[in-house]
């Protein structure tokens, strides 16, 4: 773990299950194999590529949702609690928040199986991320059709 943050006071995690957020309100939106394109140049997998696919799993459920085109407004603070390498699969589990009239707040969590042992899997960040539903002309419209 960084030492940002343990100086934010976050713990280390403790290994998850294989492939199991153990929380039922949460489902696998996607799963990744990191490459060695995904490194920065201290050789671990660049954070923003794991945001990347972290708005798209977001993404992704709030069209499950019922929205119909979204925009990213808002990811709350996003601390990475352990570092992911090269041939991890990482995993992005999803759950809803809270629906609003034109917008959508989903919890993303994320969790790598190390590609030394699959059977070990950690986890590595989460966030909550806020989608706008918007129209062909980029306007906030009303949700509708919304499971939540």
């Amino acid at each position: 773990m960084s030492s940002l943050a343990s100086a934010l006071g976050y713990t280390r995690p403790r290994p998850l299950r294989r492939h199991h957020v153990d929380d039922s309100r949460y489902q696998p939106k996607s799963r990744v194999l990191m490459m060695p394109r995904d490194t920065n140049p201290a050789g671990t997998i660049f954070g923003g590529v794991i945001l990347s696919y972290m708005d798209q799993a977001g993404a992704e459920e709030a069209l499950f949702q019922g929205a119909s085109r979204v925009v990213t407004v808002a990811m709350n603070a996003v601390v990475f609690l352990e570092p992911v390498f090269v041939g991890d699969l990482v995993s992005f589990y999803t759950s809803l928040v809270r629906v609003g009239r034109t917008s959508i707040t989903v919890q993303v969590k994320v969790s790598a199986a190390r590609h030394w042992n699959r059977e070990e899997e950690v986890q590595v960040t989460e966030a909550e991320i806020t989608y706008v539903n918007v129209d062909q002309n980029h306007r906030p419209t009303p949700l509708t059709g919304s499971r939540g």
